[in-house]
C-alpha cells in the first residue's frame, strides 16, 4: 500500500468522522495543551474537590504521549446530543441533564472511535492510534481550541458558533503528522455574564473559573457524601447534573443543531419520577440505570439526590417515600432524607423522625434528624 501523504490522510479522517456523526472535526499537533499552567493553578485552589482521579494523574495532563506513546497530532470530534426541548419539573419530579436523558455516551462514541480507529489503521497499518472519551487525561476543550472548534467560555465550556455547548468531546491520537486547522484565537461571549449571574451556587466564582466542590453536576454526580448544607437549596430541582449555564447562553439559545435520538429522553427521565426511585433496590437501580449516564452516581448518590430535590419543593406526596427513605440501608440515603422531612414542617414528617431517632445507629444521620426536628419545630409527634 502507498503511504499516504498528511493531506490525504487528514481528508480521509475527517470525512469518515463527518460519516459517522461526528458534527465538529479538527486536527491538531500533539504539543502541551494551551492554558495548561492555569489547569494547574485550578488544581492548586482545590477546584477539583474529591475528583482524585484528576490531581493523581495531573503532571500527565501536560504530555499527550501519556495516553498515546509517540503522539504526534490529534483529531479533535465533537457529537451534538440536543433533542427535545427541557421540560418543566412539577412537585414530586427531578431535572435530569440533557446529556444523560438517553443512551450512555461512552458507549455510543467509543463504538464511533473505534470506526474511525480501524479505517485510520488500514490506511496507515505502521501508525499507532488511540481514540478517547472523557477518561484519559487530555485536556479536550484545550486542544479543542487548538484544532478550531471554538472557544472556551466564562461558562468554561467550549462553545462553537453553529452548536453552542450541546457536544460530547473526543479524541483521536495518533502517530501521524496530520494537517493541522487554524486555532480559534477569538472568545465570541464578548461582556456577556448570563451564565456567570444565572449559576444557583456560585460555582463560576469569575469569568472561566468553575470552583467544582459547588457546581450542581459536581454535587450531585462526584461527589459521594453528603452535599453540604449551604448549598442544598441551590441544587434546586436537579436529580442528576445540571444545565442552567448552557440553558442561559445565548449560543445555545441561537442554536438550531440536533443530536441523534439516541441521545432522546427515555422514558421517564425528562423529568423524572423522584418518589418511584425509592422503590428501587439496588437490581431495580442496576436494570433502569446501568446503561445510561445516572449508573455513575450510583443508588445511592441517586436517592441522596432525589431526596433534596424533595426538600427543596415540600409536597405532601411525598412524605410516604422519605419516610421510606428514612430506614434506607446506606446511611447516605437516610440522612438526606431526614433533612428533606425537616423541611416538609408537618406532623407525619415530625413522628417519622422522633420515631427513627430512637433507633438511628449512626451518629451523621442522628445529626440530620436532630437538625430536621428543630426545623419542624411545632409540629410534635402527637
Amino acid at each position: 500500500m502507498p503511504v499516504l501523504s498528511s493531506h490525504a490522510l487528514t481528508a480521509a479522517l475527517k470525512a469518515e468522522a463527518t460519516r459517522l456523526g461526528f458534527g465538529l472535526v479538527g486536527a491538531c499537533p500533539a504539543v502541551p495543551p494551551p492554558g495548561i499552567d492555569r489547569f494547574y493553578d485550578w488544581l492548586a485552589a482545590g477546584y477539583a474537590g474529591e475528583m482524585r482521579y484528576v490531581s493523581e494523574r495531573a503532571e500527565a495532563y501536560r504530555d499527550s504521549s501519556r495516553v498515546l506513546e509517540g503522539a504526534r497530532s490529534i483529531l479533535m470530534l465533537g457529537l451534538t446530543y440536543r433533542t427535545e426541548e427541557l421540560a418543566s419539573a412539577p412537585p414530586g419530579k427531578g431535572v435530569i441533564s440533557r446529556y444523560a436523558w438517553g443512551a450512555d455516551y461512552h458507549q455510543v462514541v467509543r463504538a464511533k472511535l473505534h470506526a474511525l480507529a480501524d479505517l485510520h489503521r488500514d490506511l496507515c497499518p505502521r501508525a499507532e492510534v488511540r481514540g478517547v472519551v472523557d477518561t484519559a487525561p487530555l485536556l479536550e476543550r484545550q486542544y479543542a481550541q487548538l484544532a478550531g472548534l471554538g472557544w472556551i467560555g466564562k461558562n468554561t465550556l467550549l462553545l462553537n458558533r453553529e452548536h453552542g455547548s450541546w457536544f460530547f468531546l473526543a479524541a483521536l491520537l495518533t502517530t501521524e503528522v496530520l494537517c493541522y486547522d487554524e486555532p480559534q484565537g477569538r472568545d465570541f461571549c464578548g461582556t456577556c455574564r448570563a451564565c456567570l449571574d444565572a449559576c444557583p451556587t456560585g460555582a463560576l466564582v469569575g469569568p472561566h473559573q468553575l470552583d467544582a466542590r459547588r457546581c450542581i453536576s459536581y454535587l450531585t454526580i462526584e461527589l459521594r457524601g453528603p452535599v453540604p448544607r449551604e448549598l442544598r437549596e441551590g441544587v434546586g430541582d436537579w436529580l442528576f447534573g445540571c444545565d442552567v449555564c448552557q440553558e442561559v447562553c445565548p449560543w445555545n439559545r441561537h442554536s438550531t443543531s440536533r443530536g441523534d435520538s439516541i441521545f432522546a429522553p427515555n422514558p421517564g427521565s425528562n423529568p423524572a419520577d423522584l418518589t418511584a426511585l425509592f422503590m428501587l433496590d439496588e437490581a431495580g437501580f442496576r436494570q433502569c440505570f446501568r446503561a445510561t449516564p445516572l449508573w455513575r452516581a450510583g443508588r445511592r448518590g441517586i436517592l441522596r439526590n432525589a431526596a433534596i430535590v424533595l426538600g427543596n419543593r415540600p409536597h405532601e406526596a411525598a412524605i410516604g417515600a422519605l419516610v421510606g427513605g428514612l430506614h434506607d440501608r446506606e446511611p447516605l440515603v437516610r440522612a438526606a432524607c431526614a433533612w428533606a422531612l425537616g423541611r416538609h414542617r408537618s406532623h407525619e414528617a415530625a413522628a417519622a423522625l422522633r420515631a427513627r431517632l430512637t433507633e438511628e445507629p449512626d451518629p451523621v444521620v442522628c445529626e440530620e434528624i436532630a437538625s430536621a426536628l428543630r426545623e419542624s419545630a411545632g409540629y410534635p409527634s402527637a
